[in-house]
């Protein structure tokens, strides 16, 4: 099946596989087409090529550019987990608009203020709201960020209780226990990590985990001349690459090995250090998938 959206041609897919039909969801992104083809793009020539991915599949075994389709239990958990994220991703942004509206306004902040984000930091930004130190529109704008980001901070803890919930269902709790006890990996990132790698068995190897988070550089090799190695390629969960970037970070700062590692790419050139970080990042993305893997896994209700 090609469809506009990824989401839309999966649910199509199980309810033709649910009837006994055969069916695939193809990437758009992994079907080749030439520079031309890419400018010259619409529903029916799209439909034709992927008809003649298909008949290549079926007549000559050529390889078919399907994705994985989740099941229904995967994609249920996948939306608990990635509201606790959009609602992490709000209250940043949130903050940071609090941020921009004191710089705006020329407001730095006081020594009394405390660290940010505490609770005499946030009584500080309370009372801008009815001093004399800004206009009073920005007071209203200031009053109104803080009551969004009170609102957003109390629906976090509330889905981080869900998220609690989920890691102790049998289909998780195993698997959970492995990945946290790693450095830099929390509950959620194990999470996070577990429902958007979705079933870990249809990996066969380090490569094809690291290629799936798409934290492999990308290959430039034609003819005689040598590989050159791009930037990489950023395929499959965006969201799975930003909790181990964060984890990434927390692993260099509390694991020696991990310091020396990073510490050693950066030796060698100090304009590499997001490449020494995809490192961390990568190898942490393999370790735990080798973890969860070993884990046991018990059913049940």
């Amino acid at each position: 099946m090609h469809g506009k959206g990824r989401g839309a041609g999966r649910e199509r897919a199980r309810s033709r596989v649910n009837g006994g039909i055969e069916c695939f969801v193809l990437a758009p992104t992994k079907v080749q087409r030439s520079v031309q083809e890419k400018r010259q793009k619409t529903d029916d020539k799209d439909a034709e090529r992927a008809l003649t991915a298909l008949r290549s599949h079926l007549l000559a075994g050529a390889p078919l550019p399907k994705v994985w389709v989740p099941d229904p239990e995967t994609r249920d958990d996948r939306e608990l987990v990635r509201a606790r994220l959009d609602v992490g991703k709000k209250l940043t942004t949130e903050k940071a608009q609090v941020r921009c509206l004191l710089k705006r306004n020329g407001i730095e902040k006081a020594e009394e203020a405390g660290k940010t984000w505490t609770r005499v930091f946030r009584k500080w930004l309370d009372s801008l709201t009815r001093g004399e130190k800004m206009g009073w529109g920005a007071q209203c704008a200031l009053a109104t960020l803080l009551r969004q980001i009170e609102s957003l901070e109390k629906e976090e803890k509330s889905l981080d209780v869900l998220i609690e919930e989920l890691s102790e269902t049998p289909r998780h709790k195993e698997k959970v226990g492995e990945l946290v006890g790693w450095s830099g990996v929390g509950l959620l990132v194990a999470i996070v990590f577990l429902t958007e790698m979705g079933d870990l068995k249809r990996f066969r190897n380090r490569r094809q985990v690291g290629a799936y988070l798409g934290l492999v550089p990308s290959s430039h090799e034609s003819g005689e001349s040598d590989d050159r190695k791009g930037h990489i390629t950023r395929q499959g969960s965006p969201r799975l690459r930003k909790v181990l970037c964060q984890a990434a970070w927390a692993r260099i700062r509390t694991n020696a090995k991990e310091r020396e590692a990073y510490d050693r790419i950066v030796a060698r050139n100090p304009k590499h250090r997001k490449i020494a970080v995809v490192a961390v990042m990568r190898r942490l993305g393999i370790r735990l998938w080798h973890a969860a893997m070993e884990a046991p896994t018990k059913t049940g209700a």
